[in-house]
């Protein structure tokens, strides 16, 4: 089993989204460029991360290869269409292996995808981070893809530096489906998970070892979250994380003075996907080690 490795967040201003999340209290990994025309900047917790990622050379972005997932060209379409949680990714030592796997699986499943970029450490010195990705998507699910990331130079990635959040960020403890029959989406997130689903009341959910996917119906997943999905009646869609703070009070403080609109409730925050970038967020105390 696999855990949560990160979360694609597409917006259509890589600026104005870094500046919302760092008065949230979160630091960000300077802004940096993939060579197929998109761009992003991370926020890294402990053992995963959220990528917020724009377009930013659309003549960049190569046509269509058969038998090949178009990671830049997914996330183009998908932001004419609007901002949000675009895809879920999950950790791999071998994404080849899990490539085939998936295939065995009978998931739609597509060709192993390299590539390399520069990145820039929290000394200024710029090194070269690789990455193997092995994708899959789901009928069901059009407005979201998935798949597993192995990273090759992991000590040039993770810097203790960028995870010292103001707000006490530390694990990331769920990600949130919306579905109008969440028994739908059961089979692909079993399969891509390798995990097996738990009921609950208005869905169901996969534990990954590193965060919890939770699949509810429009109601339920209002009633768990606190606000309301947008575009569920489009089909089911990642909608919502949840991210686990060491320090409630900093965390509901950096919330409260960032001027993003957002619900204090106990000890927990929660901003609606119409506050930030089309995703819901909820700051609570941490579950995870």
């Amino acid at each position: 089993m696999s855990g949560i490795d990160h979360l694609v967040l597409a917006t259509r201003d890589l600026d104005a989204a870094r500046q919302h999340y760092s008065a949230l209290g979160f630091i960000l990994t300077p802004p940096a460029r993939h060579p197929f025309g998109t761009g992003n900047s991370l926020v890294q917790l402990d053992g995963a991360f959220l990528e917020l990622l724009a377009v930013v050379a659309p003549e960049d972005i190569p046509g269509p290869q058969p038998g090949y997932f178009n990671f830049a060209a997914f996330n183009r379409d998908y932001l004419a269409r609007g901002e949000g949680f675009s895809m879920l990714v999950l950790d791999s030592g071998n994404a080849r292996a899990e490539q085939a796997r998936m295939k065995a699986a009978g998931l739609a499943s597509y060709e192993p995808f390299d590539f390399s970029r520069m990145a820039r450490l929290p000394s200024g010195e710029e090194v070269t981070v690789g990455f193997s990705l092995a994708f899959a998507t789901d009928a069901a699910m059009p407005d979201a893809a998935f798949f597993y990331c192995q990273q090759h130079a992991p000590q040039h990635f993770w810097k203790p530096e960028y995870q010292r959040h103001a707000n006490s960020a530390a694990t990331m403890e769920e990600i949130g489906l919306v579905a109008e029959r969440p028994e739908k989406v059961g089979p692909f997130l079993t399969a891509f998970a390798d995990a097996a689903t738990t009921p609950l009341n208005g869905g169901l959910s996969v534990d990954t070892g590193r965060g919890v996917i939770s699949a509810l119906t429009p109601e339920a997943f209002r009633a768990h979250w606190g606000f309301a999905p947008e575009n569920a009646h489009e089909g089911a869609r990642l909608a919502a994380f949840r991210i686990g703070v060491d320090d409630s009070a900093a965390a509901l403080k950096a919330v409260e003075d960032s001027g993003v609109a957002a619900v204090i409730e106990h000890n927990r925050a929660v901003i609606a996907p119409g506050h930030l970038f089309g995703t819901g967020l909820v700051l609570a105390p941490r579950s995870r080690a």
